[in-house]
């Protein structure tokens, strides 16, 4: 079953523009599906996965080069870097654009490697799970989230509401496209493979780690703060290794694209402002499962609740940004004084400020801290409180109530 991505069409836009097109992303969300589905019968498909296909890759690159020319899709070309300055050297004596199409579920080994070999002839996109637009095939090609007036309305009329129990579900089983476009899917064995199968794969590929089960912990440890300021020293406390382990395995979870570091704003106007990133798990049913929470019920009604919550809305905020082809200008604001704001948007010099909250009933109280925004002398736009509410009000004259559909 195939689920039309919101990245189709930037795609086409690139692979019309460069040589070589690169999409990264965690394993499982739809990478390859996506440019197979793009690329259609004329392009051929070769794995890295293969154990044959490669140790030709790795030991006999030009020879590889032969066998399998342009136009082609190589999945996982972090797996044989040994490559890249043949394909580099293919793409030099024939600029033709759209050559060559690779997918990477490490992004940042991999960026290393293509930064010194295809500067200048790659373009570089990142994919995440489904977003709920994507899953329910509604409004795919809308642009990035902005919350403005004419915006909202636009994605007012083309999503439906969600009760409180479908989102809860919804978060529940989370974005890979295999469990979220097939309910007769085993939830639970589809996550317990994926977990080993990382563990097996790309784990060992990014480090030497010597105790699997102690990155297990680190990675449930994690999960459960999803949506969290991030404490490295309680973070490795809890998986008991040592910090310099946990900031090491901590970039193997980014790398990974399993999790997503909001950094804070922060200028030289005030010195009060805490400087520590949030973390986000990228997928809700991953964290979900790691932190063991056995149903949707469950899990609304448990100490994760609103955490989750934040974490399913950034995802989507992320998806709605990056499947277009743009890098998310995200950040947020907090100060030694307690004040916080969930998200800022950064866009054109204006903050767009954004809180998320569990509730159906948003008041001026949730956006108290919006005024705090006014010390960095930019212009603050459009700003709301992303909720559980039915319909999207003005709770100001420059704030209005989101609901999460809307998203």
């Amino acid at each position: 079953m195939y689920s039309a991505r919101t990245l189709e069409g930037y795609i086409s836009k690139a692979a019309a523009q460069f040589p070589v097109l690169l999409l990264t992303g965690a394993r499982q969300v739809g990478k390859t599906t996506l440019l197979r589905h793009l690329g259609g019968s004329e392009r051929a498909y070769v794995s890295l996965d293969d154990p044959l296909v490669l140790s030709l890759a790795r030991e006999d690159p030009a020879l590889f080069m032969q066998r399998f020319p342009a136009p082609v899709l190589i999945d996982e070309i972090q797996y044989a870097p040994q490559l890249l300055p043949y394909i580099k050297m293919a793409t030099d004596a024939d600029r033709k654009a759209g050559g060559f199409w690779l997918t990477g579920s490490q992004q940042f080994q991999l960026m290393r490697n293509v930064s010194e070999s295809l500067a200048g002839r790659v373009a570089v996109l990142q994919l995440l799970g489904l977003s709920r637009r994507e899953s329910a095939s509604v409004g795919v090609d809308q642009g990035p989230f902005l919350p403005s007036a004419e915006f909202l309305s636009q994605r007012a009329r083309l999503m439906d509401t969600m009760s409180l129990k479908d989102l809860y579900a919804h978060i529940w089983r989370g974005s890979f496209p295999a469990l979220a476009l097939d309910a007769k899917l085993d939830w639970k064995l589809f996550l317990n493979s994926y977990v080993q199968t990382y563990l097996q794969r790309d784990v060992r590929d990014l480090a030497q780690v010597g105790d699997e089960m102690a990155f297990l912990r680190f990675l449930r440890a994690s999960a459960a703060r999803t949506g969290q300021l991030l404490n490295i020293s309680e973070l490795a406390r809890d998986a008991d290794v040592s910090a310099v382990t946990g900031r090491k395995w901590l970039s193997i979870l980014e790398a990974s694209g399993l999790i997503y570091l909001l950094e804070p704003y922060f200028t030289n106007v005030t010195k009060r402002m805490v400087k520590t990133p949030k973390l986000y798990f990228l997928d809700t049913g991953l964290a979900v499962y790691l932190t063991e929470w056995s149903s949707p019920e469950t899990l609304e009604a448990g100490a994760m609740s609103g955490a989750i919550l934040e974490t399913w809305i950034m995802g989507e905020l992320l998806k709605s940004w990056l499947h277009n082809g743009l890098r998310p200008p995200f950040y947020y604001y907090r100060d030694k004084d307690q004040k916080e704001v969930d998200l800022l948007i950064v866009q054109d010099g204006t903050i767009f400020p954004l809180e998320f909250k569990k509730t159906a009933s948003p008041d001026k109280h949730d956006i108290r801290h919006f005024s705090v925004l006014e010390k960095f002398g930019m212009p603050v736009g459009m700003g709301g409180v992303i909720c559980l509410a039915s319909q999207s009000l003005p709770l100001s004259q420059t704030a209005w109530s989101v609901p999460a559909s809307l998203i």
